[in-house]
């Protein structure tokens, strides 16, 4: 693997990809073919195992459902709904422009977290995958792994894209100067007051992903040598 001076590093889920979108459409087709109850008892399975693994696991949801209702003939509707989803259609508008963007001054890199299989499956029928060239990295916690993520990409310096504060947070206590940590304030956990309290600030603040494509090379170079 070779030394990259700079590692541009994307979170997937409200930051290249309107994840809260793809969860509203899931919602609407549970309602429409389970029904409202059923829909909100895969739902509460959902949340379940999002408190158990720390990261949303739609298809595990899927199979605590079938062990509610295990005769339910539209448990198959659903299954096709998910693997079927235009997720090319939910980037971000200039999500692929600010990868390529970025990708002039440093080595872009999926590092994401999620289940072994569909968020694979969401990356990949994006499109993400192919933008990336392949370079993705998908774990259980991604914060917890940076040992790893040095290993496989190392590098002088990196920069990371991400929705989430907390995130942001825990990669910038690891890493401290050798981060640039980018907030993009796009979907629900972006605009939680609560968090704001919670968390200190990014180095960078946008409010759109495409924003990303009015920085040059210097901001985050600048950034890493006045970063304490």
């Amino acid at each position: 693997m070779p030394d990259y001076k700079t590692v541009f590093l994307f979170d997937v889920d409200n930051t290249l990809l309107d994840n809260d979108h793809v969860t509203a459409d899931l919602k609407r087709h549970l309602a429409a073919h389970v029904g409202l109850e059923r829909s909100q008892r895969y739902w509460q399975r959902f949340e379940e195992i999002r408190s158990e693994l720390g990261y949303a696991d739609y298809l595990g949801a899927l199979q605590r459902y079938r062990i509610d209702y295990p005769h339910d003939p539209n448990l198959l509707t659903v299954s096709y709904f998910m693997m079927r989803y235009p997720f090319a259609n939910r980037l971000f508008p200039n999500s692929v422009d600010a990868v390529e963007h970025v990708g002039q001054w440093g080595q872009p890199v999926i590092l994401s977290d999620g289940d072994v299989v569909f968020q694979p499956h969401k990356v990949y029928r994006s499109g993400l995958f192919e933008l990336f060239e392949g370079n993705v990295l998908i774990y259980v916690h991604k914060e917890q792994e940076l040992q790893d993520v040095e290993q496989r990409y190392p590098a002088d310096h990196y920069v990371l894209v991400d929705d989430k504060l907390r995130i942001l947070d825990a990669i910038k206590r690891v890493w401290k100067s050798r981060v640039t940590t980018v907030f993009v304030r796009q979907g629900h956990y972006a605009h939680d007051p609560e968090i704001f309290k919670k968390y200190p600030a990014a180095d960078i603040s946008l409010e759109r992903i495409g924003d990303l494509l009015d920085y040059g090379a210097d901001s985050f170079s600048a950034l890493a040598l006045t970063a304490e």
